[in-house]
């Protein structure tokens, strides 16, 4: 069975928790370092020196914020045989080695917030070292909210951040904007939310189960000369269209991820 103590148990670390025991995971196998957290079934302590002597996890999950990530990780470096799974956006390899030792076994992981329904997509990089075995159960864990992908570069995590970490905002601000626009032909404004959050997130789960991709998806909907083509030829007009908007929008999200790295 495999052992798991969880730093940080906010939404993310939550979700991940409940995607746990639903699986399978015995809640005698889980400790939770959390002074907030009410978790039924789970052993939850206030902070490391808390955590029963006799638990030796096989796998220490960093959920605790960026911010506060270098006060806490110092006391878990004495669990040197377990593998170091980290949440935290804009948090290098280097960064953890630094405080956990040279010898830590890492791998760093960008989730997004779906994994709250379980309809997340996590994105990993293994740090120097990591085995089969190692990847293997770090997918297995992740894979309890959603998807898992890997990246051998670690530069690329930034890239990813600014499109599936942030992502889910700019799907949100697209419902937004819709409901917005619907008002302002005269929809009434409740009705109006309801067609966008119904038509953002049909048109989500229909590219999801899809074996079309979404290039073709937007064609099958755009008759020529209708409703669709006009606004399309809005919404992808060059220079000052969605396209061009999304690239500048990542590449800004990719620079701050950077940003927060060096800083």
């Amino acid at each position: 069975m495999t052992k798991v103590l969880l730093v940080g148990c906010g939404k993310m670390g939550s979700a991940l928790l409940a995607g746990w025991l639903d699986r399978g995971m015995a809640a005698a196998d889980v400790v939770v370092v959390d002074p907030s957290h009410p978790a039924p079934g789970v052993t939850v302590v206030g902070d490391h020196a808390a955590i029963p002597a006799g638990f030796l996890p096989d796998v220490v999950v960093l959920a605790v914020k960026p911010q506060v990530m270098a006060d806490v990780l110092p006391p878990y470096g004495r669990f040197a045989a377990a593998l170091f799974l980290s949440i935290a956006a804009g948090k290098t390899i280097a960064f953890f080695r630094s405080h956990l030792g040279d010898g830590a076994a890492l791998v760093r992981a960008m989730p997004n917030t779906p994994a709250a329904v379980r309809r997340g997509i996590t994105v990993c990089c293994p740090g120097p070292g990591i085995t089969a075995g190692q990847r293997t159960l770090a997918q297995s864990l992740l894979e309890a909210v959603g998807e898992v992908g890997w990246v051998e570069e670690e530069g690329l995590m930034d890239a990813v951040t600014a499109v599936s970490g942030s992502g889910p905002a700019y799907a949100f601000l697209l419902a937004e904007v819709m409901a917005e626009a619907g008002i302002r032909q005269g929809l009434p404004a409740a009705l109006s939310a309801r067609l966008a959050r119904a038509t953002v997130a049909g048109a989500g789960e229909l590219l999801r189960l899809s074996s079309e991709d979404a290039e073709q998806l937007r064609k099958n909907v755009t008759s020529p000369g209708g409703t669709t083509a006009a606004a399309l030829a809005v919404l992808m007009a060059d220079g000052r269209g969605l396209p061009d908007l999304m690239v500048e929008a990542v590449d800004a999200a990719t620079r701050r991820g950077r940003e927060l790295a060096a800083g």
